[in-house]
Formats: C-alpha cells, structure tokens, sequence
C-alpha cells in the first residue's frame, strides 16, 4: 500500500465534519487536523457535497453562521453542531433535534470581554472619545480650541435589556462607575437586588443608558423599536452588544437623525458588514466592527470549548455546553 493510501485509510478513520462558514484559524486549524473537515462544500462544490452529505456526522460553526433546516435535512447522519460562539439564532435548532442531533455553543467564556465592550462603548459614547481623537489628529483644538462638552456617565440609570451571564457581568462594571441598575427580562430574577422592569419601553424611560445583551432570533426582532428609542429620550444613549437584529435599525437612524435619543454605541447591525451609510455619517455614534469577544485569549477559550464539545461527543462523554433547547 502506498503512503497515499495509508494517509487517506486513516483518514477514512476519523468523522467528517461540515465547516458551514469560514471559521477562525484558531478554530479551523485543529478541525483539520483532527476530522476530515469539509470546509464549506456545500457552497464550493454542491456536487462533491451531494455525494458526501450522508457521511457528514458533525457541524461546525461560528455564532453568526446559517445552518437551516433545508441542509439540516440534507444531513441525514448529523450527530452535533458546534457553535463557537455563545449565540446561535442562525441555527435551526428544532431541525437539528428533529435530526437526533445536539447543538453545543460556547457560554462563559467570552462574558467578561464583551461586558468590557459593552461599558467602553458606554463611557466612548457618553465622552465622545471617538470624535476627540480625530478633534486632535485633525488640528482643531488648535485651531478652534476645546471641544464641545459631553456628557457625564458615573452616577447615571443604566437600563440593560437582558440579564443573563453578560448582563450581570455588565451591571457588575456599571455599579463601579456608581450608576443605578435596573433591567428587563422574560422574568424578575428573585437574586438581583435590581429594579425589574416588565418591557423595554417601560425600561427605557426610566434609563440614561440602554444596554442591549439580549439573545437573537425571531422571539426579540426589532425588540428595540421606535416606540422604546422614543421613551429613551433625547438624552439617552443606545448601546448594542447583543445582535443587529434585536434593534430596528431604520427606527434607530431616523432617531438618531431626529435628535429623539442622544447617541448610540454599537457593536452589531442588522445586515453586517454592511453599515447603511446614513447611520455611518452621524457623529454622534461609535461603531465597531462586532469585536465583542475579540481578543486573543478569549477567542482561543472559544475555539478550544468548541473543540471539546466535539470532542466529548465522538468520545461517548457528556457534552460540555449544550445549548438550553439541547440539555
């Protein structure tokens, strides 16, 4: 047998496994060393795919891939999906347990980084710090003296829509800068000492900052309507870290355009890359290019959760983070 062969008989060992996005190196980098990884076939090769689909036993994934029933259905073999990322509304989950299969994602890991976004994004709204660095590259405060002056963040409401693991991780920070804390959720939480508001609306008007970290998916599109931007008021500001989807975005520009609230800090939108060039021209908003989870270590915590999700499951062991629908 030649050396070809033997490399491809051991191969043929080892499960296969469907990358249905492009995925980190981080992550990517061990899938192929470990699995026979088809690296979005589907896509690059339908027929190659066709021919492969009923031996592929796993999925990975990264929390903003599509993963629809319709190549749920094509999967007939599919055991698990592997998100790396704690969100996971483009996977039809139903589907996939409809199929035996479990959804795995990766909570925890990230809450710290993206609470710390979350309060940058704050504090770079509030100070305008965006718009102060480019004041000071361009000249101007030499030319035209100081800057308009901003707004104070410390002491200030902070309402946050969502209080899961980031969200306490969020209210945790907020509470150093000696703001009050209150929240919206499906629920109260009996272990909060913090003010519960029954929705967004209600919450927002009675909040300096709004703070988005709710999960995505049909059940909270458009969350954020006109009506709660309205109830924020003119000296409120927006702060997104949750997904694009849960606010309106058209709603939110014409805002923003509009003087009804007073400046937003965003993470996410609803059709990235793409930023509409109207919310791109205002000022007053500080956007980045969804780096929530962002840094090196916590986006190798991620990957390696993934990775022993997978692991666990071809090893016959319980899985380490199944998603809620899956435990």
């Amino acid at each position: 047998m030649s050396q070809d062969s033997r490399t491809r008989a051991a191969d043929d060992t080892k499960p296969l496994v469907l990358a249905v996005s492009k995925l980190m190196p981080l992550y990517l980098g061990p899938l192929t060393e470990r699995y026979q990884l088809l690296d979005r076939l589907h896509e690059t090769d339908p027929a190659a795919f066709a021919a492969a689909a009923p031996r592929i036993r796993a999925v990975a994934a990264s929390g903003e891939s599509k993963l629809p029933a319709e190549l749920v259905g094509r999967l007939p073999a599919l055991e698990i999906v592997a998100v790396m990322g704690v969100g996971y509304d483009g996977i039809d989950v139903p589907a996939c347990k409809a199929r035996g299969a479990m959804v795995t994602h990766t909570p925890d890991v990230l809450n710290d980084d993206v609470a710390d976004l979350a309060l940058g994004l704050m504090l770079s709204a509030a100070r305008q710090l965006p718009a102060a660095d480019r004041y000071v590259r361009a000249g101007e405060w030499a030319a035209k003296g100081p800057m308009p002056l901003a707004r104070k963040m410390s002491g200030a409401r902070c309402g946050i829509v969502g209080m899961g693991r980031i969200g306490k991780a969020i209210a945790h920070r907020a509470q150093a800068f000696g703001m009050s804390i209150a929240y919206t959720a499906r629920s109260a939480k009996a272990d909060l000492p913090f003010r519960f508001f029954p929705s967004a609306e209600a919450l927002a008007a009675e909040s300096d900052f709004l703070v988005i970290i709710t999960p995505g998916g049909a059940g909270t599109k458009h969350m954020i309507d006109a009506k709660v931007l309205r109830a924020l008021g003119k000296k409120g500001i927006l702060v997104n870290v949750a997904r694009g989807s849960v606010v309106d975005e058209a709603a939110l520009i014409e805002a923003l355009e509009q003087g009804v609230i007073g400046g937003a800090g965003l993470d996410v939108f609803e059709n990235e890359p793409n930023v509409p060039e109207r919310l791109r021209a205002l000022p007053h908003v500080v956007m980045v290019p969804h780096i929530g989870s962002a840094t090196t270590s916590t986006r190798q915590a991620m990957a390696d959760l993934a990775l022993a999700n997978l692991e666990a499951h071809f090893a016959g062991r319980p899985l380490k983070t199944p998603v809620p629908e899956c435990r």
